[in-house]
């Protein structure tokens, strides 16, 4: 049987201050509170990973209060100030408490490990008491042989706890919190994110970009499905399917057009949403992680946002409509960094006036690390779609999202790309659930064949030139 037991560590001696939330932790504490309690959980940044052979436990506590002082985010509270707006409030000092579980006995370190991050991650924080993160350690024979993080959302976002597992990988391998951050410059802390928001430069880039955002829900159609029917919807499924023919198809794509892989797979979903819509054009909420702005590029905190992006006849032949894409993605991303609340303000006004604007429930993220895919043995061009390799399986059934049509996330794995997608079943039924992502599929790896043909056939012609 294992054993339980809390450790706390001391942090003491850091930054500290207050000042406004910044945009990204205003906008992710409104839409947690908007939640019922029970549901909220759901909005957790984790990740678990297995430490093999394992490191000694005092290794890793020290990596993780060297941490602390590299991240402002991790030791920082937000208090609402009385008019809708929130203060983030970063504590100098202050315990960071660690839950550990020893393995020894009949428990497995993996399964302990999984079963102690269901129980962190199942838990809300209340972000005006406590700081956004928790901690979960497996021991073994005095190792550390698994680590869990759970951290509020309004801390960080998916690209922030990425960049914060690879800093605590290199604190625990010995990299100086000094060389840390000498390598990850640029990178604000949350109270410089803020200035720069509320400096005059801030509020130019915030204004274009929700002037941008308005403009283009003047544009769009009110609505992309038909209305729902009438009868309740209790839960909304999830559908997770997996291809490990898309990772090198989706790169093949990309090069041939010239273009981002996300670029591929958004033009994939936005020809699916229009085609499955009955329209000729898509309107999709793209989140866009921000971290190209230089001064964001290394920042673990939530500076993600959500970017607006409407394609007009989408029914276009798919190469077409991958490089139209990729040009008014650019757009769209350029001007996803913005001031929520204020922008909701301005969407609330627009409506009580009666203007029509644009459809919004349909969402996209691609959330994969941008890594070349890993080979995989057996697959090329000639893959077909939906082969016995693709899986396609229904995990989980969520709480009703209001407002939401579908939510489409890209997963990169060493082994497949897998497409999640959870969706409103009064909208879109599992059936049509099923032909939106194999068709996603089906558009990649047919462009992908075209791609592979076009270059084999260049190839050969040059050959020949040679020869004579």
């Amino acid at each position: 049987m294992s054993t339980r037991q809390l450790l706390e560590i001391a942090f003491s001696s850091g930054r500290s201050g207050s000042g406004p939330a910044t945009w990204g932790q205003q906008a992710i504490w409104d839409a947690v509170r908007r939640l019922p309690p029970a549901d909220a959980p759901r909005y957790n940044i984790t990740t678990a990973a297995p430490l093999d052979p394992g490191l000694p436990l005092p290794v890793v506590l020290g990596a993780l209060e060297q941490l602390l002082h590299l991240h402002d985010s991790l030791h920082t509270r937000l208090l609402p100030d009385g008019d809708g707006r929130l203060r983030q409030v970063v504590d100098p000092e202050g315990v960071l408490s660690v839950e550990l579980a020893d393995a020894t006995g009949a428990d497995d370190p993996g399964e302990l490990g999984a079963r102690l991050h269901g129980e962190l991650a199942a838990r809300a924080f209340d972000t005006g008491e406590q700081w956004p993160i928790r901690v979960g350690v497996v021991t073994l024979d005095g190792l550390a042989r698994h680590i869990s993080l759970v951290l509020s959302h309004t801390a960080v976002d998916g690209s922030g706890m990425s960049r914060l597992v690879a800093d605590l990988t290199a604190l625990s391998l010995g990299t100086s919190p000094e060389e840390l951050a000498k390598l990850r410059e640029p990178g604000q802390q949350p109270l410089e994110e803020a200035e720069f928001q509320t400096s005059e430069r801030g509020v130019r880039r915030d204004t274009a970009a929700r002037r941008q955002f308005v403009r283009k829900l003047r544009l769009g159609p009110p609505r992309l499905f038909p209305t729902a029917a009438p009868d309740p919807v209790t839960t909304f499924p999830n559908a997770v399917l997996r291809s490990p023919a898309l990772p090198r198809a989706v790169e093949r794509v990309a090069g041939a057009h010239r273009v981002s892989t996300s670029s591929v797979l958004l033009a994939a979903a936005a020809a699916m949403t229009a085609r499955l819509a009955g329209t000729t054009e898509a309107v999709l909420n793209v989140v866009v992680n921000n971290r190209f702005l230089p001064e964001l590029a290394n920042a673990v905190s939530v500076v993600a946002g959500d970017g607006l992006f409407h394609l007009p006849d989408v029914g276009a032949e798919f190469g077409e409509v991958v490089r139209r894409t990729h040009a008014v993605a650019i757009g769209t991303y350029r001007h996803a960094y913005y001031d929520k609340l204020a922008l909701a303000a301005e969407i609330a006004a627009a409506t009580a006036e009666g203007v029509e604007l644009a459809d919004r429930s349909c969402v996209f993220n691609d959330t994969r690390e941008l890594l070349p895919a890993a080979p995989d043995p057996g697959d090329g061009p000639d893959d077909a779609p939906g082969s016995a390799r693709t899986t396609l399986s229904w995990p989980v059934e969520f709480e009703t999202r209001p407002g939401l049509t579908y939510a489409l996330d890209a997963l990169q794995s060493p082994e497949a790309l897998s497409l999640a997608m959870t969706a409103d079943p009064s909208v879109l039924p599992r059936p049509a659930m099923e032909r939106f992502l194999y068709g996603m599929e089906e558009l990649i790896l047919t462009e992908a064949s075209a791609a592979a043909g076009t270059v084999t056939a260049a190839t050969t012609a040059t050959g020949e030139a040679s020869d004579a």
